[in-house]
């Protein structure tokens, strides 16, 4: 099982490859948003913004989201490092119901790419 530090350092990996890529991923990242990232075994959520391509985690606290973040997202810690390693395919998570992501519908169209 993942530890908290090993999620932590699988977002700002994920806040890394995002800020360095090109193309329409570069231009879906580049929103003004509110963020959470539940860490459903841990019972931790990181909570922040992704501003500018990159994610920026504000808050890390024990238990679910303090207040509803415009993008949420739920998943255990080992998914969340195997996405951002390349071993888990995000569609095919969300798809099973490993990966639950609640946004606006407009955002949900402009994640599309990164996902």
């Amino acid at each position: 099982m993942a530890t908290t530090e090993e999620c932590r350092a699988a977002l700002d990996k994920l806040s890394d490859n995002m800020a360095g890529a090109g193309g329409d991923v570069r231009s879906a990242a580049a929103l003004d948003r509110s963020l959470s990232c539940h860490i459903t075994d841990l019972d931790v959520t990181f909570s922040g913004r992704l501003e500018d391509g990159r994610i920026e985690v504000l808050d890390t606290r024990q238990g679910p989201p303090a207040e509803k973040a415009q993008i949420r997202l739920a998943m255990t810690g080992d998914d969340l490092v195997a996405m951002v390693d390349g071993e888990l395919n995000f569609a095919k998570a969300w798809a099973a119901g490993r990966v639950r992501l609640e946004a606006s519908f407009r955002d949900l169209l402009r994640l599309r790419t990164l996902l």
